[in-house]
């Protein structure tokens, strides 16, 4: 996944000049003050008057309060810092553009480096590494640039465009227009440092809660005292609980494994789980009976205390607390879509509706019965038959990636020739490893892009002792695409302010693209004339299962917002019954089973908030560029399509491949893909 950055300039939106600023502040400006300020600067013009005269001057009239001085302070300041020549204001955004890249590449670098020891495997985690970890060097730099009036001057003369307006006016725009207007977004919001800093650390805790979250595998047993897994065996939740429970689709007595995984699963979301089993090889427990034992006596043990929830809680709350300082996007949803992914939080919603409720869903599920030969089970939203990997054991596939990834070095090493089996040239490839730095993580992995060119993106991955097993060396090919993307969008993109993708989706997509070839990149090709079609209706059952569980992530913060007094335990009980909801709606039917609840498993809603839908639009963008390159060279038209930077969402998709993010592409392939294969 990709690694949440801490915000350096938070993006909300522009206040009008009867709303509160800083909390208790009113902007002192008058209408009055603004047209004789606009009245002033034009009569100093020629006719030639710059079309962001106007929308730069109301802007900081917005922002202004008597602590920035005083009327005349505000007419004085705006006649002596606009801009009109065009010239003047492109060396400005060249200056502006120099230094946000050094405040937010070394910000970025010290925030990596204060969190090193809770994410990096190294040394044992003391209090004093959590504390650090959720201290935000940058919490106080936005209001700082605001009293030192940097805000003020760079929302003068570079102001605030909306999504609409840049959906719309962005199709003519130029690429230094759009970048001009990147600027516009770094200054829309006066958030209370504090408010900021208890964000980060609020964040940091969750983190470390779920960063430590492992399930003991090899000390489960069924109801008979038999245990399938082997003794040193430990998986972190979600990711690893889900990753083995798709390897055993691959295995002839699977079976019994996946149904233990996925009663511990279910405990996970209850919150049945025994609490001293959690990250614990101390004890043997039963999923089914939750009985714990101890030198194989039974012992009394009592359930997590709701303390998932609680987390959760703590994020919402944290993150309410910015609510009143952005009345544009007065809610988390609305930041999180509408501002963040830049598409809003209802039409993506509705998109994920489509694709769920669609008549293809059924039809692949008849598919997966008849390959199994068995009626579906609810973990089957997981199924992995498709992938060219199902026919190999995971095990011969750990033995092939310990031999050749033993240490996170050797996979560093590895790179290069990784990106030349995708089409890069050996001098590109070499130049793209050398930004990327390996380390080994704590948790299941993850990439941390740099901020400034003179920094690298690191690649964090867990390895064994023994080496990397098949799943970490598949998390690591995802995670190396995001440091690709990464790269590619930082070094070689024409303004530093353009600088990545639209949102965390086309990275992720980007991914996925990596990852989907992952056995490729071992040598293990499948030579399967229909392997296209397989590939589509995983791409498509992968779809399936994440818009549902991106559907209860939105629902538990509709209600979040409703019920901001809530208790962790009504929390629980409620996101339970919406995630049985999601799930009688959209699958209980094509399973065959109502009420399941683990649609609320996934980690994200408890350290990542509402960034679970991120990997269902990924997953359609992954699809829609992968048709698009067919039959061309894959680095190449990755390339192309990543230059297009940090555009809106639409536009940088209709550079790419012509139309807009759709499930109907996906839909109509994956009909395709039916009939080909039966």
């Amino acid at each position: 996944m990709k690694y949440f950055l801490i915000l350096l300039l938070s993006v909300a939106t522009i206040l009008s000049s009867c709303e509160k600023i800083g909390g208790d502040k009113m902007s002192s400006i008058t209408d009055a003050d603004v047209r004789n300020v606009l009245t002033e600067i034009k009569n100093k013009l020629d006719e030639n008057i710059p079309k962001h005269l106007e929308r730069g001057v109301k802007q900081v009239a917005k922002f202004w309060t008597s602590e920035d001085g005083t009327n005349n302070d505000f007419r004085k300041f705006c006649t002596d810092n606009f801009i009109a020549s065009e010239d003047t204001l492109g060396m400005v955004f060249n200056k502006l553009s120099k230094y946000f890249e050094s405040v937010n590449g070394n910000f970025n670098k010290l925030a990596l480096e204060l969190s090193w020891t809770m994410q990096v495997q190294e040394g044992d985690i003391m209090p004093i590494d959590l504390m650090f970890s959720g201290y935000d060097p940058s919490s106080h730099f936005n209001n700082d640039l605001f009293k030192n009036k940097i805000a003020f001057y760079t929302m003068l003369n570079f102001p605030f465009y909306s999504l609409e307006e840049k959906n719309e006016l962005g199709k003519n725009w130029t690429r230094k227009q759009w970048a001009y207007a990147r600027i516009g977004d770094l200054f829309t919001s006066r958030i209370p440092a504090e408010i900021l800093q208890n964000i980060a650390e609020t964040l940091a805790k969750a983190d470390n809660y779920i960063a430590n979250y492992n399930i003991y595998v090899g000390y489960l047993v069924d109801d008979e005292g038999k245990s399938y897994f082997e003794k040193d065996k430990k998986l972190i939740t979600h990711w690893n609980l889900r990753d083995e429970l798709k390897a055993q689709y691959a295995e002839p007595d699977g079976l019994q494994r996946q149904k233990m995984i996925y009663k511990v699963m279910n405990r996970i979301v209850t919150q049945t789980i025994p609490e001293p089993v959690i990250n614990s090889g101390n004890y043997t427990w039963n999923p089914f009976s939750n009985m714990v034992y101890k030198d194989n006596k039974e012992i009394k043990v009592k359930p997590e205390p709701n303390t998932r929830y609680k987390y959760l809680l703590d994020l919402f709350r944290a993150q309410e607390a910015e609510d009143k300082y952005c009345p544009f996007y007065p809610s988390y949803i609305e930041r999180s879509f509408a501002r963040d992914m830049e598409i809003p939080q209802p039409e993506l919603e509705q998109i994920f509706i489509n694709l769920v409720s669609s008549p293809t869903v059924k039809n692949i599920a008849k598919l997966i019965k008849k390959r199994l030969g068995r009626d579906l089970q609810p973990f089957d939203i997981w199924y992995d038959g498709f992938k060219a990997r199902s026919t190999i054991s995971e095990e011969e596939l750990s033995t092939i990636t310990r031999k050749k990834y033993p240490t996170p070095q050797a996979f560093a090493k590895g790179m290069p020739g990784i990106l030349t089996k995708l089409g890069f040239t050996k001098d590109k490839a070499e130049w793209i490893a050398a930004h990327v730095q390996v380390d080994p993580s704590r948790g299941a992995g993850h990439a941390a892009g740099a901020q400034m060119k003179s920094d690298k993106a690191h690649l964090r991955t867990r390895v064994a002792q023994n080496g990397m097993d098949y799943k970490g060396y598949n998390i690591a090919v995802h995670e190396f695409g995001h440091n690709v993307e990464q790269t590619i969008t930082l070094q070689n993109i024409d303004y530093y302010m353009l600088h990545g993708v639209p949102n965390t989706a086309f990275t992720e997509a980007v991914a996925f693209l990596f990852q989907k070839q992952d056995l490729e990149l071992l040598g293990i090709n499948n030579s399967d004339p229909k392997r296209n079609y397989f590939k589509t209706l995983d791409n498509f059952w992968s779809a399936y299962e994440i818009m549902g569980v991106s559907l209860v992530d939105m629902g538990v913060w509709k209600w979040l917002y409703k019920h901001p007094k809530a208790t962790p335990e009504q929390l629980k009980e409620t996101t339970i019954k919406i995630a049985k909801e999601i799930w009688n709606k959209y699958y209980a039917e094509i399973f065959g089973i109502k009420e399941q609840p683990i649609l609320a498993v996934y980690s994200h809603m408890i350290v990542y908030p509402l960034y679970l839908s991120a990997y269902p639009v990924g997953n359609l963008i992954e699809f829609q560029l992968g048709e698009n390159f067919k039959g061309k060279n894959f680095a190449d038209e990755l390339t192309r399509c990543l230059l297009s930077g940090n555009i809106t969402p639409a536009i940088w998709m209709n550079n790419a491949v012509g139309q807009n993010i759709s499930v109907k592409a996906l839909i109509d392939a994956a009909e395709e893909s039916l009939k080909n294969i039966e």
